[in-house]
């Protein structure tokens, strides 16, 4: 699979690198231009590449990695987002210094990020639980939890197999209207740091 990343902070790059490992190719891009990404992909190796946002956007599936102030023009930048899978990482914070939430009544981030990406589908991921916990890129990694909301049935599908094959677990929790209020910020699941250790299966009933 080729992903695109639009945004090149420690969310995209901490994302690349476990894609990296498992034998995908990945696309950063930011409002810099690719120039400005040639030591971090340098640093990425081999399967890591630099485009611009555009280009980014036309790989199989594509993540949106930006401070929610950058959100609108970055979706903008692309222009036609029809037909493609957009995972939606960021979080609706209106400032870092001092830290604030930005208005979470009204509809959720995610369905103001498919408002603002008409025809793309998108999937809420990645966004509950800080990069520095799923920093650990070996095989020995504890198996953290992700949720992922969306209202496309096959997006939603490729996204829970990625972050599987990444080594971690995916919990799917409906749409973006009911699942993604869960997960978004002020949410009560943003921060809850989940660790899937084994699962019981009920057996069949003929």
């Amino acid at each position: 699979m080729k992903i695109g990343f639009i945004g090149a902070g420690p969310v995209a790059q901490t994302i690349a690198k476990h894609a990296l490992l498992v034998g995908h190719q990945v696309v950063l891009s930011n409002t810099r231009g690719p120039e400005s990404l040639a030591g971090l992909v340098a640093e990425l190796g081999s399967g890591a590449t630099a485009g611009t946002a555009k280009e980014a956007a036309e790989q199989d599936l594509v993540v949106l990695a930006v401070k929610w102030w950058h959100v609108q023009a970055a979706l903008f930048s692309v222009g036609d987002w029809r037909g493609r899978v957009l995972v939606d990482t960021t979080n609706r914070i209106a400032s870092i210094e001092p830290l604030a939430l930005g208005d979470i009544t009204g509809r959720t981030s995610s369905e103001i990020v498919a408002d603002l990406a008409p025809g793309a589908k998108v999937v809420k991921a990645f966004n509950t639980v800080p990069v520095s916990w799923i920093a650990d890129f070996s095989a020995s990694k504890r198996k953290t939890a992700f949720f992922v909301s969306g209202d496309d049935a096959d997006a939603k599908k490729a996204v829970s197999n990625l972050i599987e094959e990444f080594g971690f677990y995916s919990l799917d929790l409906g749409s973006l209207a009911e699942g993604g209020r869960l997960q978004q910020t002020g949410g009560p699941l943003v921060g809850v740091n989940l660790t899937f250790n084994e699962r019981f299966v009920l057996p069949t009933i003929d």
